[in-house]
């Protein structure tokens, strides 16, 4: 049987053609992957660090001392509608204010009937809650009232369904300032115990352990 030469050539850019069409394919798959992609954070961005500048909420207990005053000490818990009620002082807003802040408040509110202005402010304690869903084995509410990380968050709902947790791509979404702010962590680093930041939840905070991705 003979080939022409005519038909030869056609055979031969039909393969070139072949391969243009296979190397696009694969770039073009490239490019999906990479495009899909967005980064991983192992360590805390600088903002998502637990900040010792606290602001006070609802539910949380104070102790006040007046050292310059006898008999001025109270214990308050801080009321649903933001305030505290003190003898002599009267009713003042604590919830969104530092300890300082507080401080000052006081003073400034009480200063025609405090006989000294040095006022103590301490947080006693305080709870708020995180929220944990995805492929964890208890997905819910956790309450704390101690400075928790994402990781132990995720402990504290029964740890990651292995069978199915995607490890490095953690979210936590965040209402902070009237934003979403959405952040990404590599938890599985942690866990094999490379260096890394905490990364510190703040109130409400959403915790969501994707699934693995998985052809069909």
């Amino acid at each position: 049987m003979t080939i022409s030469h005519k038909a030869t050539g056609s055979i031969h850019n039909l393969r070139i053609a072949n391969r243009g069409i296979a190397g696009g394919l694969a770039l073009l798959g490239l490019l999906i992957v990479t495009g899909c992609q967005t980064p991983v954070t192992s360590i805390a961005p600088e903002d998502a660090k637990y900040s010792e500048v606290i602001l006070l909420r609802e539910g949380d207990k104070i102790k006040i001392d007046f050292p310059g005053t006898q008999n001025m000490e109270s214990i308050q818990q801080i009321r649903r509608d933001g305030k505290i009620e003190l003898p002599v002082v009267g009713e003042i807003q604590a919830a969104g204010l530092t300890t300082s802040d507080l401080e000052k408040a006081i003073i400034k509110q009480g200063a025609a009937q405090l006989v000294s202005k040095d006022v103590t402010v301490t947080l006693q304690s305080s709870s708020f809650p995180v929220f944990i869903t995805g492929a964890v084995v208890h997905p819910g509410k956790v309450l704390t009232d101690h400075p928790l990380t994402a990781l132990e968050a995720v402990m504290e709902a029964g740890g990651f369904d292995y069978s199915r947790a995607n490890l490095t791509r953690v979210g936590i979404i965040r209402h902070e300032g009237g934003q979403v702010k959405n952040f990404t962590l590599d938890l599985k680093q942690v866990l094999e115990g490379k260096p890394s930041t905490p990364f510190y939840l703040k109130p409400s905070d959403i915790v969501y352990v994707p699934e693995k991705f998985t052809w069909f």
